[in-house]
């Protein structure tokens, strides 16, 4: 395995962020998968369950090769991370288009959930890591702009997804021709990020891992860290969060039809497609407005809006969603700020118990919580979407119960988040000085 291509002198900095947004604005893709959603169930013959499945294991598969691959990522250098996440997610399109055009319909599951979903994880991390390596006196800025890709992916995702069904058609052919073109058009996208990336001199992250105060304060191990309560209550407060968001997000399309499907004035599929992507533009803007507000009223206050707030917003669609599409887009919107919020306050709030010490690997470790959430958000609400409709209920009816679950959910979070406390002294690190020194050993 080659070294990681490190910066010569000279080298700006500020190239390192489109490397990263090349990155994750093409694996945020994934929050487009709605938008498939319809021509594969018609193409397919399909219900709502089985035509989440690959979007379903590409969000575990995210989670677990984020868990499991972030020691890879550290020890061979954002390149070969990045050059993995591209063969992975652009292999996984072209697994998918070979599926869609032969009537496999595993192959689309293994293509985009399992193969894809690997590039998902460790394209998810990979830019992560090296962006807080140049960036210590921004760490939030810097990161906060590779997550605002993932969650803006979408924005650009779905109105050319559905561009494209439109014109190569909503059969298997017309599918399996939109696969390839992601495949093919992600891959060259991706490629700038490759090329583009570079890591800090050595100089320069030993000046970095040096500094004074860069291990002040609580610093709690990755293994001692997944031994404390607040690690579990953090992994039950993520969990419900994204379970909430990506319940709507993976079904947005579908949803918003269905619900209007009686009215005057009934959802188009073009509409459908953006209002998923005005869902991807909340995503995207929660990620940086409500973790820059945690700055101002704390972790634990933001993450109660998030729960309690988002609850509400639940319970006025379906009391009131059907009555309105303002009212219904508002509420959609605002919990899909708060889902991309709560991935992007979460490392801050991981830091503040834990310290900087180990925090990446934490994290890793914490975004498990995704994989179960990709699951379950879905599942809830497709499950029942299809067995209401077997029952002769159509419209709304479809998704109360579902909705109805989500808000215990989010109560579940948010006494979870209640239960946060400092981390016992008995799971620190004895010396943060020891502990720099032991990370510069291993990095060495």
């Amino acid at each position: 395995m080659s070294s990681p291509p490190v910066a010569p002198t000279g080298w700006s900095r500020w190239l390192v962020p489109p490397a990263a947004l090349s990155v994750h604005l093409a694996i945020g893709q994934a929050y487009a998968w709605s938008v498939f959603k319809p021509p594969l169930e018609s193409a397919l013959h399909l219900d709502g369950t089985q035509s989440a499945l690959p979007f379903q294991l590409a969000i575990v598969m995210l989670g677990l090769s984020a868990a499991f691959g972030g020691t890879l990522v550290e020890r061979n250098g954002p390149r070969w991370a990045m050059t993995v996440a591209l063969v992975c997610f652009s292999s996984g399109f072209l697994i998918s288009a070979l599926g869609a055009e032969t009537e496999q319909y595993w192959l689309i599951v293994l293509g985009y959930g399992f193969v894809g979903g690997i590039g998902l994880g460790i394209g998810y991390i990979s830019p992560v890591s090296t962006l807080i390596k140049w960036f210590p006196d921004r760490p939030g800025m810097a990161t906060g702009i590779a997550i605002m890709g993932f969650g803006g992916g979408a924005l650009i995702a779905s109105p050319w997804s559905a561009q494209m069904l439109s014109s190569f058609g909503g059969d298997n052919d017309g599918i399996a021709l939109a696969f390839l073109v992601h495949g093919l058009s992600y891959a060259v996208f991706m490629t700038l990020g490759v090329l583009l990336v570079r890591v800090p001199r050595p100089e320069d992250r030993e000046k970095t891992a040096s500094a004074p105060g860069a291990y002040e304060g609580v610093q709690v191990s990755a293994r001692n860290a997944v031994r404390t309560p607040q690690f579990w209550c953090l992994w039950i407060v993520l969990c419900m969060n994204v379970t909430a968001g990506i319940g709507i997000l993976e079904k947005a399309a579908p949803m918003i039809t269905d619900f209007f499907a009686d009215s005057s004035t009934p959802v188009s599929a073009s509409a459908a497609a953006g209002f998923v992507a005005l869902l991807s533009a909340a995503n995207m803007a929660g990620r940086i407005g409500w973790s820059s507000t945690s700055d101002l009223i704390g972790r634990k206050n933001i993450y109660r809006v998030y729960l309690g707030v988002g609850a509400l917003m639940y319970l006025l669609i379906a009391v009131l969603g059907d009555s309105s599409k303002p009212l219904f887009i508002l509420c959609a919107l605002v919990i899909l700020s708060f889902y991309g919020g709560g991935f992007a306050t979460v490392p801050a709030y991981l830091k503040d118990l834990f310290g900087t010490y180990e925090v990446g690997a934490i994290h890793g470790r914490l975004l498990t919580a995704w994989s179960l959430a990709g699951v379950l958000g879905p599942l809830i609400v497709n499950w029942i979407a299809d067995h209401q409709k077997d029952a002769g209920k159509h419209g709304p009816a479809l998704y109360t119960l579902s909705f109805g679950i989500m808000i215990g959910l989010l109560v579940i979070g948010f006494v979870a988040n209640e239960l946060v406390r400092p981390v016992h002294t008995r799971f620190h690190v004895p010396a943060p000085r020891e502990a720099a020194d032991v990370e510069r050993q291993q990095s060495a």
